[in-house]
């Protein structure tokens, strides 16, 4: 199977070099020259438009920052859609809306070709290993049919049922993750106002049941002051907004999840769009006058768990 992959930033690129260090015959394409050009240093072909790339491939691989620029790079003159035929593949990797990805599948089903929808989640470490999770929407045959792809890329995968889905859960996922980075801003403040040993309180988050992916991650750069978590505000702001939209397109009005999004605002307006996002937590530290700084955790995460191939749950 000859696989295009469109988008080679923080996480796209992680994934598409999964691929190619597999041996996978590999087509890539970005705006940004010196990336393309490390691929090809590496192996992978370059292809000069979404739409040739298409044209070469048989799966292809979006892995975008927004719908906008998604449906930009599926439906421009030189785009995907004009690239496809029957039973070329898909994939989009993007964290998008679930009408979108929906708007943009009846297009490819148009060309004959076939739509699926599947972000990705646990982090950039985890994706430069191949142990990230995949969430996958769409034709479960076309599913099984990528199967081995996926597995290249990610650990755990889940598929999810119609098109679409994925992305909605994808979306949730990223909400409670911002929920759980905002609630540790306080949680950090109220430790070190009270004087305890942070290594020893991480530890102990960490054996609790206030315990998250996200404290077991992100706090450790937080507390390390590089706030490095490869993943920027203006992206979070995004993906709540995804969230935020969803819920009303259900007629279901929120009461965390507004609030939320005002303090990344805050963050965002203080600290810039690409400063990473788990410096929310540093309004509270300039508020306080405070510093979660303690000994013996890293400047950037790497996933150390062995990389293993990956498997359906």
């Amino acid at each position: 199977m000859k696989i295009g992959f469109i988008g080679l930033g923080n996480v796209g690129g992680k994934l598409a070099g999964s691929l190619l260090k597999n041996k996978f015959d590999l087509t890539v394409r970005d705006l940004d020259k010196n990336l393309t050009n490390d691929f090809k240093d590496r192996g992978a072909k370059i292809a000069n438009s979404a739409k040739e790339l298409a044209e070469l491939t048989d799966l292809i691989i979006t892995c975008l920052p927004s719908p906008e620029i998604c449906a930009d790079v599926m439906e421009s003159e030189k785009g995907i859609i004009n690239g496809l035929s029957k039973n070329k593949i898909w994939l989009e990797m993007s964290t998008t809306d679930e009408s979108e990805v929906k708007r943009l599948g009846k297009l490819v089903s148009n060309k004959e070709a076939i739509p699926l929808d599947g972000p990705v989640s646990g982090g950039c470490h985890r994706a430069a290993t191949g142990n990230i999770a995949i969430f996958v929407g769409g034709q479960r045959n076309t599913f099984e049919k990528i199967l081995p792809v996926l597995s290249t890329m990610g650990r755990k995968i889940l598929h999810t049922g119609e098109l679409g889905t994925a992305s909605i859960l994808k979306v949730i996922t990223n909400y409670l993750a911002s929920v759980h980075l905002a609630a540790l801003g306080e949680a950090w403040t109220v430790a070190k106002k009270s004087k305890l040993d942070l290594n020893k309180t991480y530890k102990g988050i960490a054996i609790s049941s206030g315990n998250s992916f996200v404290h077991e991650t992100e706090s450790q750069v937080i507390l390390n002051g590089s706030y490095n978590i490869n993943f920027t505000m203006d992206l979070v702001q995004k993906d709540i907004n995804l969230f935020n939209q969803l819920s009303k397109k259900l007629n279901t009005p929120l009461e965390i999840s507004p609030f939320i999004l005002e303090i990344f605002k805050d963050a965002q307006k203080k600290y810039g769009s690409r400063a990473w996002s788990s410096m929310v937590v540093k309004r509270l530290e300039d508020k306080f006058g405070l510093d979660f700084r303690a000994s013996g955790f890293p400047n950037e995460l790497i996933d150390d768990e062995k990389e293993e191939k990956g498997y359906e749950i």
